[in-house]
């Protein structure tokens, strides 16, 4: 990944992490990605994350692998919101829509090294007023930590001069079999601890209902397979599978609580996640078709992401109060996320 120049002509440059288990990790400074998450399943090292084979690949590819999306995640509509009484025009970049921050997103930006061990390394980036039609000065830092218990920790800070929106995750894609095993998500069983979910219209914008789970294919509050239901309603056939926020209540996200669980098709891994956003997006990779990977050409379903945030589309929904991801001047943006695997 380092050996071909990025967006700004100079070489990527990576950080490799490693625990006591033999378990590693490795990013980029393109995005803050997280580029590979290895670990001895059998005493044979396993891939689970799904990347680019090259920079040049990377660069073209439009899945987000493994970055950190912002400065809005997730989609606005028609790139459009309204705050503090003036109108704001983002670039749209997905259909009509704006989509993780914009043509030039955080996933494209370099991103400072600022500390680094051995088991940790932390990122920041500036963003100025404007950037991608977005108002306010924005500091962003990002702490990478990879654990002795197998975590990976990811924190997020952020501060800003004038109130905007910010939503920052991760936008991993994850196949707990191993990246090149071709096993699918719809092989693995998750469990979310959520009662309610976000229903889309045809462009994936949020319609504005916080619909229960309860007897619908989005009810993962037992573990299931995810292929078991799949398709199955207009919800999700809209979106080709599942690409949906799962809302959490209060006390799911202190970021001790098990919010998701994600089971390899023949258990020998499991990976838990905690957060303190208030929801997460659970993505069936519905758009990986024909996307060069690592080991191959991505097919439909090759991988799975679990994307912690605030609600999609939240600068155009007041209804929705303090899951807007609205953060004003002075204000200190902080959330945790930590991906924990065992094998």
């Amino acid at each position: 990944m380092a050996s071909t120049p990025s967006f700004d002509g100079q070489l990527a440059k990576l950080v490799h992490l490693k625990n006591s288990n033999g378990m590693s990790v490795s990013f980029m400074d393109i995005g803050a990605t997280w580029l590979s998450c290895s670990m001895p399943v059998n005493e044979v090292a396993r891939e689970v994350l799904l990347r680019s084979p090259n920079m040049a690949e990377h660069m073209e590819q439009s899945s987000y692998f493994g970055a950190i999306v912002g400065r809005f995640a997730n989609r606005i509509a028609k790139g459009q919101f309204e705050l503090e009484g003036k109108r704001y025009q983002l670039g749209v970049n997905n259909g009509e829509n704006s989509l993780h921050g914009g043509v030039e997103g955080f996933d494209k930006k370099r991103w400072s090294i600022v500390e680094q061990s051995a088991q940790k390394v932390v990122f920041t980036l500036h963003i100025k007023d404007g950037d991608q039609g977005y108002p306010g000065n924005l500091g962003v830092k990002v702490t990478y930590s990879l654990t002795d218990d197998n975590q990976v920790s990811i924190s997020y800070e952020a501060n800003t001069d004038k109130t905007c929106p910010v939503n920052l995750t991760n936008h991993a894609y994850f196949n707990l079999a191993g990246e090149a095993s071709g096993s699918k998500s719809l092989d693995h069983v998750l469990q979310l601890s959520s009662g309610h979910y976000l229903p889309t219209d045809q462009g994936l914008i949020p319609t504005g209902e916080i619909k229960a789970v309860e007897d619908t294919s989005f009810d993962f509050s037992n573990a299931k397979l995810i292929g078991r239901d799949f398709l199955t309603e207009s919800d999700q056939k809209m979106a080709g599978g599942y690409d949906h926020a799962f809302v959490f209540q209060p006390e799911v996200t202190d970021g001790e609580s098990v919010a998701a669980v994600l089971v390899a098709p023949a258990k020998e891994v499991v990976m838990k996640v905690k957060t303190t956003k208030p929801a997460i997006q659970f993505y069936s990779g519905n758009f990986l078709a024909g996307t060069p990977g690592k080991s191959k050409n991505y097919e439909l379903y090759d991988g799975l992401c679990l994307e912690t945030q605030y609600f999609p589309d939240g600068p155009n929904k007041p209804e929705w109060g303090p899951n807007r991801g609205l953060l004003k001047s002075g204000e200190l943006y902080q959330h945790q996320t930590v991906y924990q695997f065992k094998f």
